[in-house]
């Protein structure tokens, strides 16, 4: 399998930062930890981890721009091409010991996501995808679920926590969708969550008022394995809206179609 320079530089900016990520799992308790809102945690072990990634990535890259979750946008001398860049997606799951969070690296070029890799440290898990080269778990293709009806499929999502508005809403999406699949799954990890979908381990996923960091690598991770990822309209404004819809061709509109019966 013959990699891109450019994936071959966020794969080993992520293995180099994950070093010090798996270290501070196994030293939880010892971790500074401040809040950003209510149920929003950033620790030390994020801002160690966003600060080696963006050495790795301006080293090999110094004119890119970047978007990352605890430094905000920091515009670069090329204007066609930013990072987006999770240190920890699924924070929270690292503060209290459960073993499923990730690294999220994103490639935007002129507006459009061209590669992305997602790294679970733990399991030494590297989701990694490019425009036009598929998607890969390690050395392995990826291809999303080939389930064709909503009974039979297990969807994962997110539920937002304390503080955050859209309770209401997800509780009315939420409804319909059980009412519809044979499970739902909330694992604590936007980017993990698509990884799955292009792995095929979940059949869709769902969720709004969602971050760009969150979800950018997962994106061209399903889109690689085949799949088809929307806003709730069915357009492509995912990263403005924070609306994200993922599934195989068979269950991608039915999905969209439960999430508008949520709403009418």
């Amino acid at each position: 399998m013959v990699r891109s320079a450019l994936l071959n530089v966020m794969m080993g900016a992520a293995r180099k930062a994950a070093r010090s990520l798996v270290r501070d799992y196994g030293e939880i308790e010892n971790l500074q930890v401040s809040r950003k809102g209510p149920s929003d945690f950033v620790s030390s072990a994020d801002l160690k981890v966003e600060k080696t990634l963006r050495q790795e990535l301006k080293k090999a890259r110094p004119a890119y721009g970047f978007l990352m979750e605890e430094g905000g946008e920091i515009a670069g001398d090329d204007k066609s091409n930013r990072w987006i860049v999770d240190p920890i997606d699924g924070t929270t799951n690292f503060l209290h010991g459960i073993p499923n969070f990730c690294i999220s690296i994103a490639l935007e070029r002129e507006g459009e996501l061209i590669a992305g890799v997602v790294y679970q440290p733990l399991g030494d898990e590297m989701f990694h995808a490019e425009k036009g080269a598929g998607a890969f778990l390690n050395e392995r293709r990826l291809r999303v679920s080939a389930r064709r009806k909503l009974e039979d499929s297990v969807l994962a999502t997110g539920i937002p926590f304390h503080g955050r508005d859209g309770h209401e809403p997800f509780l009315r999406e939420l409804g319909v969708m059980m009412k519809n699949v044979a499970g739902i799954r909330r694992f604590g990890s936007a980017a993990l969550d698509l990884a799955y979908v292009a792995a095929g381990r979940c059949d869709g996923y769902w969720e709004a008022g969602i971050k760009p960091w969150d979800i950018a690598a997962g994106i061209v991770l399903v889109r690689e394995a085949g799949g088809y990822v929307t806003d709730y309209e069915g357009g492509n404004k995912l990263l403005e809206t924070g609306e994200i819809v993922a599934g195989n061709d068979h269950l991608h509109q039915p999905l969209l179609r439960l999430i508008k019966s949520a709403h009418a």
